[in-house]
């Protein structure tokens, strides 16, 4: 972080989480339970607690992820998951307005691949996707060693292209399992620990599934590494035989040979993709 003192906040659908970020370093980290049916300034008192308790002279700026789209230029954020009263909360200008430095919002996809690239397994490279599998798919875009979210935050939302009779989210995310055989996800992960074997057949279907989720991403935007987040990935040595199948069926063989798939095993990457939502606007 070029030992710049920035502070990261991590905005998720029921708890708020901001530490201080200085060069590689995460301290003070706070968190505190927001109440999302809440009002719009209700919430955003909840932020300011938990900003107010960490902030210092030092501090250049703020960045936040929140899940939600998110109008990047002007940090207003719409629709907010699981926050029914934030429809449109300009975040920024509040922010901005009760602190005095430069505020930086975007989305938590987004955030988690910033995170990765400067922080965790990301570092060195130009061109990357960072997948969040968990609850849904969601995905951050490198190209060129900077973030691409598109005009509207819109890029990377490989989730919501129309795949089979649905959409890639609904068989490539944690909702698999109860979408298509309603089955607890947590059920289906603890037996597949057991070696039952249709635990395991299941996520070798949903392996497949991703696997041609990942073809997609590859012939769009034919990145040198794709890390995988969110809670999905720690099932990956059950679905990775199946998702490497189709990977190998890419029709530029090479692409397919050359392709980094790595798991994040980073802490706090909300956060620290938050912080360094700063870096990247340098």
């Amino acid at each position: 972080m070029n030992n710049t003192k920035v502070i990261g906040v991590d905005l998720g659908a029921t708890n708020i989480r901001a530490a201080l970020v200085n060069g590689d370093t995460i301290s003070n980290i706070r968190s505190k339970r927001i109440n999302s049916a809440g009002t719009e300034r209700e919430v955003l008192e909840d932020i300011f607690e938990v900003v107010d308790a960490i902030i210092d002279k030092e501090v250049k700026a703020i960045g936040i992820g929140v899940p939600s789209v998110v109008d990047i230029k002007k940090g207003i954020v719409y629709d907010v998951q699981y926050i029914p009263s934030w429809k449109e909360v300009h975040l920024k200008k509040w922010m901005e307005e009760r602190y005095g430095i430069p505020v930086f919002v975007n989305n938590d996809a987004n955030c988690f691949t910033l995170g990765e690239l400067y922080f965790g397994k990301g570092k060195g490279m130009q061109s990357m996707i960072g997948l969040a599998i968990g609850t849904g798919l969601g995905a951050g875009i490198i190209i060129n060693n900077k973030l691409y979210a598109g005009p509207h935050c819109g890029a990377g939302e490989f989730g919501m292209v129309e795949y089979l009779d649905k959409v890639y989210e609904y068989y490539c995310s944690g909702q698999f399992f109860q979408n298509v055989y309603q089955l607890d996800g947590e059920t289906v992960f603890e037996n597949a620990k057991k070696g039952d074997s249709q635990a395991l057949h299941l996520y070798e279907l949903m392996g497949t599934h991703l696997g041609n989720a990942i073809k997609m991403i590859m012939y769009t935007y034919d990145p040198e590494l794709i890390i995988f987040g969110g809670s999905v990935r720690f099932a990956y040595d059950y679905f990775q035989h199946a998702m490497w199948q189709r990977i190998k069926t890419f029709a530029f063989s090479k692409s397919a040979e050359n392709l980094q798939i790595k798991i994040s095993d980073l802490e706090n990457s909300g956060i620290l993709g938050a912080a360094a939502l700063y870096l990247d606007a340098q």
